[in-house]
């Protein structure tokens, strides 16, 4: 039994002495206590050595990802035949070589107990190490090996639009409660303009623009976008506020936080804008079906657009109403119909009984196009453009239905709906009296 063992400076084989304490798979330490019993229980057959930092990076990246490089493929030809079994530490790598080379591969407890007892004894079972540190060689292939993942590791491009769209959450947040905070506050000295302007940022740029509501006869408003009978309306409540006076000091504080206001909502505009781009470019086909936001949402609260491609329909559809989910399935009641997929524009234009069956479909074909934008070559968006226009004819079908089973009338009745008339009090009537007493005389008279 042959021994594969990797190091920092390069491959190493041994032969396995006793294959017994392989296969009792018990603790080796004793074994391995120095380095004249290690030598009993293994022997170096051969040893290939990395000639720089670049082949031992390349390797290592290779048995990172349970793959056989060239090296090692020459490495094993040169030094195995097919008799031999191949003790390994990596199950899918003992898959590969016995596909490609032939060998017999194994991998369990006992492989794993004999590769600590070698890593113990590594300096002095293996002569061409002998006097070398491998501890600063060990720690610089790390560190090489941890750029070159985080470089070129597919599953980061998408963190900028993590990165992204969790910076937005909480621009808005902040954005809301400070726009919150100035209307508030510069409600005490004008309280009548918080009806008058709507929008929070425009509040922030009045404020700022105006100063103290004596200055509002005087200034023109259409700098800041407001609306001409906004602004007439603002100057006349203006005149008859009864609010309370304010200082300079006061008007100075409030107008920095309308500054911290106004640039907050631009750097806003402007990661939407940077969100809108790397949305277009990572995952057309979602931000056609979904949007920047719904899609950056449903990528973040993934982990990445590698493991949101990984999920079913079922899932996608579902995804961010996982709480609901649980207490639903705890309760034995109603499952969620959907999650973070509810806030997109389709599902926005249906009527609220059919939501649920316009989920499905929507999630259904966002599956795929997720999975387009995850590993697919092109980066034009005509799976998304054709599943959204799918979606659209699914949404008209469902409302024409919908229209014709409220014209069907059934045959022989008329088609107007039956209204009960009002509860009236009825007047007496004489004559229907007098009538029920001759009917009823006559009816005497015939029994007679």
């Amino acid at each position: 039994m042959l021994l594969l063992f990797d190091t920092a400076s390069g491959f190493a084989l041994f032969k396995v002495l006793d294959d017994g304490k392989v296969e009792e798979a018990t603790d080796l330490a004793e074994d391995f206590g120095t380095l004249d019993k290690a030598k009993k229980v293994v022997k170096l057959k051969a040893f290939k050595k990395f000639d720089n930092t670049a082949e031992a990076l390349a390797a290592a990246t290779f048995l990172v990802d349970s793959k056989l490089s060239k090296d090692l493929k020459k490495f094993l030809k040169k030094n195995c035949d097919e008799k031999d079994t191949l003790a390994l530490m990596d199950a899918k790598l003992g898959n590969i070589i016995k596909e490609k080379l032939g060998l017999n591969c194994i991998y369990n407890n006992g492989v794993m107990e004999l590769c600590r007892g070698v890593r113990l004894q590594l300096h002095g079972l293996i002569s061409q190490l002998h006097g070398t540190d491998l501890t600063p060689m060990s720690l610089g292939l790390s560190h090489s090996l941890s750029r070159y993942k985080l470089k070129f590791s597919p599953d980061k491009v998408d963190t900028m639009i993590i990165q992204a769209i969790g910076l937005l959450d909480d621009l808005d947040k902040e954005l809301n409660t400070y726009a919150m905070r100035v209307r508030e506050w510069y409600g005490w000295h004008f309280p009548e303009m918080t009806k008058i302007v709507s929008d929070n940022v425009v509040y922030a740029k009045t404020v700022k623009f105006m100063g103290t509501r004596e200055n509002a006869e005087g200034k023109d408003f259409s700098a800041i976008v407001v609306d001409e009978e906004v602004e007439a309306a603002l100057k006349e409540a203006a005149q008859v506020s009864m609010g309370t006076e304010i200082s300079e000091e006061d008007l100075s504080n409030i107008v920095c936080l309308c500054d911290q206001v106004i640039s907050l909502s631009e750097y806003r505009a402007q990661l939407f804008d940077y969100l809108k781009s790397r949305m277009s470019a990572i995952a057309p086909n979602l931000t056609v079906l979904v949007g920047e936001l719904v899609g950056a949402r449903l990528i973040s609260h993934a982990g990445s657009l590698i493991n949101l491609a990984k999920q079913p329909a079922s899932t996608v559809q579902i995804l961010g109403a996982e709480k609901a989910l649980f207490r639903a399935l705890k309760t034995k009641s109603e499952t969620p119909k959907y999650g973070l997929i509810y806030h997109a524009s389709l599902i926005g234009q249906s009527a609220p009984k059919f939501k649920g069956k316009i989920s499905r479909v929507l999630a259904a074909k966002c599956a795929l196009s997720i999975r387009v934008d995850a590993l697919g070559d092109t980066d034009d968006a005509s799976v998304g453009t054709e599943a959204r226009a799918k979606v659209e004819a699914r949404l008209r079908q469902l409302e024409g239905k919908m229209l014709a089973s409220d014209a069907v009338t059934p045959s022989g009745k008329d088609a107007k709906k039956y209204v009960k008339p009002a509860d009236t009090p009825r007047a007496y009537s004489v004559d229907a009296d007098v009538v029920a007493k001759k009917s009823a005389g006559g009816d005497d008279g015939e029994g007679k």
